[in-house]
């Protein structure tokens, strides 16, 4: 085919006709246009030529620093340690509750000197909204009862396990994610709250085989800190504040909140006072200083009194330096430690009668703690006390001897899971030795064969791998045998 072109316009229209012309080429069997780019194999060839593509970025297949991954080994331990706290919630009439892990930024941002302040994990999202991942779970409880305006009975006793998020220095047993048991009581003014509260923890050492030897609960009350400050002539609006900077003084000299508590108005000689009343760890102690009719020291007394009641006072030490560092606490505050003195504190809590108030909702009285997974994790490991979670739970390993009788394995299988076994089905043509070594190392208890000489007969093969005994079972009897395997 030739063409000859006097003008743009012939060019044109030339250009035209060889488009006609090898669009025609491109049309398939039954008449439809086919794509030019589907027709020319080498299209994808072309467009990638060397020197073009862009390099592959090395995947970090680490977690973002502070978080963890969870292998079916850790989640084996996280099911089980989520189940004994919720074992405890159960035995105490506790009720689980959830809310969002992302929530409104201004539910933590209190401006009270805490450091949760400081520590959020927050950003705007799309809809112009400043939000955050919960640091806490508290604030979200008071969201939810304020959002019911007084329509839930009290008492209330909830319970939950959330994952919170702190962008904080990390140390053994502290992450920047970890998963913590709540437990609170709403309605309750009096410190029986606190006594309930301190004997389901208690019960949770227990169940978990440590005991008073291992971890003791420091209390304490705020109230003696309030005691003091009005002794002092502080005003009542600087005692959450003041709190707060006492509580740092654990983990910094005095120096290091010099300037924090010139803005709070305090001189040093207010701190050095206090701090000398703090160091008291006797309730007798602290009556010299506050006297016999002291609120404070009434309170201790009866909460005492109570856990001696449970049967846990062997495991309370009054400690008058256990402030907390959230504002919220009001009066009994307290804190699981680590005897030997190698781990964090373990747990807290205390009273916090007035943070729905700071959210603009009505006076009531609550109580609670917080209970991380990841110390309590390693407290365990560090008393030899953990649970081994390398078997994964699997009851039985079916294999059929060839692939005529895979069908039959899936029968067997089916029959097994109905009777309540946890049962894992090779799912490939696999020998022998390969089956018993995979069913040795996911911990499985028995081996069910499907061989055409048992299966003749109506029956299967069954490896105790424990004993190593072998035995023929009938399949109609399989459900027999489960219930003597138990």
């Amino acid at each position: 085919m030739s063409f000859s072109f006097s003008s743009s316009s012939s060019l044109l229209s030339a250009r035209r006709s060889i488009a006609t012309a090898t669009g025609s080429l491109y049309m398939n069997a039954g008449g439809g246009r086919v794509s030019s780019a589907v027709q020319d194999k080498d299209t994808i060839a072309k467009s990638s030529k060397k020197g073009k593509t862009k390099p592959v970025v090395k995947l970090d297949t680490n977690p973002p620093k502070g978080t963890r991954d969870f292998y079916p080994e850790d989640m084996r331990l996280r099911t089980w340690l989520f189940d004994q706290w919720r074992a405890v919630a159960k035995t105490y009439s506790f009720l689980e509750y959830d809310a969002p892990v992302l929530e409104s930024e201004s539910l933590y941002t209190r401006k009270a000197g805490e450091e949760v302040t400081q520590q959020l994990y927050n950003f705007v999202d799309k809809g112009d909204r400043a939000v955050a991942l919960r640091p806490e779970m508290t604030p979200s409880l008071a969201r939810m009862v304020m959002a019911k305006k007084g329509g839930l009975p009290l008492p209330l006793k909830w319970f939950s396990i959330p994952q919170c998020w702190r962008y904080e220095r990390m140390t053994r047993g502290r992450r920047r994610e970890h998963f913590q048991w709540n437990m609170d009581i709403w309605g309750i003014a009096g410190v029986e709250a606190e006594a309930d509260l301190l004997s389901a923890m208690v019960a949770f050492f227990k169940r978990v085989g440590l005991t008073s030897e291992d971890v003791g609960i420091k209390v304490n009350s705020r109230l003696v800190i309030a005691e003091v400050l009005t002794e002092l002539g502080i005003p009542e609006d600087k005692f959450a504040a003041t709190c707060v900077l006492i509580d740092k003084l654990e983990k910094v000299p005095l120096d290091a909140i010099q300037g924090d508590l010139e803005e709070l108005g305090l001189d040093r000689s207010v701190i050095e006072q206090l701090t000398q009343v703090l160091t008291n760890n006797s309730i007798e102690g602290l009556e010299e200083t506050l006297g016999p009719d002291s609120e404070a020291i009434q309170e201790l007394k009866k909460l005492v009194e109570l856990c001696e009641a449970y049967g846990i006072d062997d495991w309370i030490l009054i400690d008058a330096s256990v402030i907390r560092g959230l504002a919220y606490y009001t009066g009994i505050v307290f804190e699981a430690f680590d005897r030997k003195g190698v781990l964090r504190a373990i747990a807290g809590g205390g009273r916090y009668d007035k943070l729905l108030e700071t959210f603009g909702g009505d006076p009531t009285p609550a109580a609670g703690f917080g209970f991380g997974d990841a110390v309590i994790v390693e407290l365990l490991k560090e008393r030899n006390v953990l649970p081994s979670f390398e078997s994964s739970g699997t009851d039985t390993v079916i294999f059929a001897m060839n692939q005529d009788l895979y069908k039959v394995a899936l029968g067997v299988a089916t029959t097994l899971r109905e009777n309540g076994q946890s049962v894992d089905v090779v799912l490939e043509q696999k020998k022998p030795k390969w089956v018993f070594k995979h069913s040795d190392r996911i911990g499985a208890k028995y081996c069910v064969i499907v061989a055409p000489d048992e299966y003749e007969n109506g029956q299967v093969s069954v490896k105790d791998l424990e004993s190593g005994e072998q035995t023929a079972v009938m399949i109609d009897a399989l459900p027999e045998w489960v219930q003597g395997t138990d």
